[in-house]
């Protein structure tokens, strides 16, 4: 949008000003009114571009959002369905899990419940959780069991869906805020505590918890995912550093980022034990070989990616939420061509934190901030 430049009243405007107020006792009236005209034809231009710039879309936890309005990379073809269901309570609805029955569980985040729904029928169920526990992300174990992070009030908390009973595991002094959980192959959960900066371990069983902190204060750990040995890799979010605890010692191993900018917020682990991770803040799709110790990373298109949830498919897709731009788009990465492919819009407005992939329907899953769950599956011939 072309600036205008404010302009001072002309002789014109004073001469008016002068049939207006003829008396010299009016000229006080005079000075009060030439001040009004020049502060307003200041203001409104200004005014004017501020409707037409970056909307501030920022989240609970302070992160910009995007851009309102801001073109997206229209040279990608869009290779999904995206089909969403509406949730008429709100309370941003995310992290979705995929239950053996194929119901869809999820947080209400900011609605203080956990939700259930049948993608068959459309019906939901609703789930008390304890007061003030505002639940950020949740597994389902084998036995039907829900596991949800109790972020506001320190504990992990276990639903039975039968009865809607739930049992708490409290954490430890120094973990306050459960984030992100992940069910390790013995039944117990491994999680991240972002704001105090630690890497837990819950037994399941007995209910002790250990714990480590990164080498730096402020790493934020924050997403988490498990390799084929059943080693935690965490993204730490306040640093440019991957991390890896090694389950028998709870010792640490940081990775330090090509970029000192770089700050890793979720990531993904293929098949070859390849980390593949997404910095937030400088708009990279990153990948590190933990046999060679090398990383490659790729830029996502469009001016001012912020990509934000992931989810990793069966087809050697890895799909990548950009949150730098509103409405947000969903980038399908080939990783054997190590190519964009696919841009697709979410509907429904609001921002995508993360992602769950479902391999008995080759369908990943997303909450949207603004009152929606959505599916979203490849379209026939996509990929190879």
């Amino acid at each position: 949008m072309r600036a205008v430049e404010p302009r001072n009243p002309s002789s014109r405007d004073l001469s008016l000003l002068h049939r207006l107020f003829p008396s010299a006792i009016s000229w006080p009236v005079v000075l009060l009114f030439t001040a009004f005209l020049t502060l307003s034809l200041w203001i409104t231009p200004v005014a004017a571009q501020k409707l037409d710039g970056p909307e501030d879309k920022s989240g609970a936890d302070g992160n910009a959002a995007g851009k309102a309005f801001q073109d997206t990379d229209t040279s990608l073809p869009d290779q999904l369905e995206i089909r969403v269901w509406r949730i008429p309570w709100g309370g941003r609805p995310r992290d979705p899990f995929v239950d053996s029955r194929g119901s869809v569980w999820f947080c209400g985040q900011a609605g203080n419940y956990i939700g259930r729904l049948d993608p068959s029928t459309g019906d939901l169920k609703q789930f008390e959780v304890p007061e003030n526990s505002h639940p950020h992300n949740l597994v389902v174990d084998p036995e039907g069991h829900i596991w949800y992070a109790g972020n506001r009030n320190a504990h992990i908390g276990r639903l039975d869906p039968s009865n809607g009973g739930i049992r708490r595991f409290s954490m430890p002094e120094g973990v306050d805020d459960p984030h992100t959980l992940v069910l390790n192959g013995e039944g117990n959960i491994w999680f991240t505590a972002q704001h105090s900066n630690r890497i837990g371990l819950l037994d399941t069983g007995s209910g002790r918890v250990r714990s480590v902190q990164p080498s730096v204060a402020g790493a934020r750990p924050y997403g988490i995912k498990l390799d084929s040995d059943d080693h935690p890799w965490v993204a730490l979010f306040g640093t440019n550093r991957l991390a890896r605890v090694d389950p028998d010692t709870m010792q640490l191993t940081e990775f330090e980022l090509p970029r000192p900018d770089g700050r890793p917020r979720r990531l993904e682990i293929d098949e070859r034990g390849d980390i593949w991770y997404v910095d937030y803040v400088g708009g990279f799709l990153g990948r590190y070989q933990p046999e060679s110790d090398r990383f490659a990373e790729w830029r996502l298109p469009g001016d001012s990616p912020r990509p934000y949830g992931t989810a990793l498919d069966n087809r050697g897709h890895l799909w990548v939420v950009d949150t730098g731009v509103m409405p947000n788009r969903v980038l399908g990465f080939d990783l054997g061509r190590q190519e964009f492919f696919s841009s697709s819009p979410v509907p429904g407005g609001g921002n995508v934190r993360h992602m769950y992939f479902d391999p008995a329907e080759s369908a990943f899953w997303f909450g949207v901030d603004a009152g929606y769950l959505a599916r979203g599956r490849p379209k026939a011939g996509t990929g190879r």
